[in-house]
This record gives C-alpha cells, structure tokens and sequence, in this order.
C-alpha cells in the first residue's frame, strides 16, 4: 500500500558530498515525521537526522554541522544532504517515515536501504 523509494547513495571520497532521496508513495493521507537511519557493519541501526511535518529537524551529534534534511511535502519526499564526508559515515542509509494511509492508523515504513562508501 505504502512504498519508500530511496536513491543517492554512492561510493564518494572522503570530503565529498552526496543527496539522498526518498519518495513516499500509496494511499497516502498525510506523513508525519521523516527520517534517515544508517547501520555499518556489525553496528546497531542509528537515527541520523529527523524532520517533522511543521520542519522541525533533529540530528546525531556526530553528523551536525555536515548533514542537512529537508523535505518537499508536496511531493512526499524526504533529502539528506551530506557534505564533509568521513569513512565513519560509510553504512547502508535507511528511510523512515510515518505515514497515515487512508482508512487507517499511523504507521512506520521503511524503504529499502541504499549503501554511502566513503573511502579513498
């Protein structure tokens, strides 16, 4: 019913900068808060940024000042602007937003993940 399409990922070299995508789609009534996840290697998932509905933004502490989200509500889609890479950002990133469909209660949905190599 619901699907979260993420693109952007890429291999980049340290320093670089890279834009993560993700387009929400379905029987969408309204979406809540958007966020970007990451999981490296042998780590647990970890909530990089956040944005709310009203454009509220939340961030890890080791990616401020670096990343930047943003949403465009008008085309259900969530960014993640990333400068000042560093091989410690390297992980698969997730997408995850909280999605009221029509006829029902809100929600997570996740999309399917798109891989940041940061390396030289």
């Amino acid at each position: 019913q619901v699907q979260l399409v993420e693109s952007g990922g890429g291999l980049v070299q340290p320093g670089g900068s890279l834009r993560l995508s993700c387009t929400a789609s379905g029987s969408i009534f309204s979406i809540y808060t958007m966020g970007w996840y990451r999981q490296a290697p042998g780590k647990q998932r970890e909530l990089v940024a956040s944005i709310t509905l009203g454009g509220t933004t939340n961030y890890v502490d080791s990616v401020k000042g670096r990343f930047t989200i943003s949403r465009d509500n008008a085309k259900n889609t969530v960014y993640l602007q990333m400068n000042g890479l560093k091989p410690e950002d390297t992980a698969v990133y997730y997408c995850n937003a909280l999605i009221n469909i029509i006829g029902s209660i809100p929600r997570g949905y996740w999309g399917q993940g798109t891989q940041v190599t940061v390396s030289s």
